[in-house]
């Protein structure tokens, strides 16, 4: 595990909020916390932008990306829209979660509710190789369900079962 030094600024409207924190000793995600100045109100489908009340200074070379909370999303139908969102280490605004309600039933959002986690790391850069060929590969072309569906063994253990 690599511990990072990151810089953040704790928005006036979120003065009186923790900073995002890991609820365990081994969460890869650190809580996000809602900065709203009074309940919201998310109805079945609908989604909104929910500050979070801080703004981070990431290092080079890294990104944050914001995640939803699988409690909210089996419990109540809300997760991320667009999970997950990236901030990328030259962002110096007001970190928000777009949220959306999927569920049946409108939810509230009170101040200082964990509404998503954000896990920061490393990041590739890459440059591009024009080709008119790629090398093959045991999937090739292959996706959409290509894999399979009703079996909990690996297509490479089917093969090997059926002496392939």
């Amino acid at each position: 595990m690599t511990v990072l030094s990151v810089a953040i600024k704790r928005l006036d409207h979120a003065a009186d909020l923790s900073l995002p924190a890991y609820a365990t000793a081994d969460s890869a995600g650190l809580d996000l916390l809602a900065a709203v100045d009074a309940p919201v109100s998310l109805a079945p489908g609908e989604r909104r932008l929910i500050p979070t009340g801080i703004a981070i200074a990431l290092p080079p070379g890294t990104e944050a990306q914001v995640r939803p909370r699988s409690g909210l999303a089996l419990k109540h139908g809300i997760t991320v829209l667009n999970a997950p969102g990236t901030i990328d280490a030259d962002y110096r605004g007001e970190i928000g979660v777009i949220l959306i309600n999927h569920g049946d039933q409108p939810f509230v959002i009170e101040r200082g509710s964990r509404i998503a986690q954000m896990v920061v790391a490393a990041h590739a850069r890459v440059t591009w190789t024009a080709s008119t060929d790629l090398e093959d590969s045991a999937r090739g072309a292959g996706g959409f369900g290509s894999t399979g569906f009703g079996s909990d063994k690996a297509p490479a253990e089917k093969s090997r079962a059926a002496g392939a």
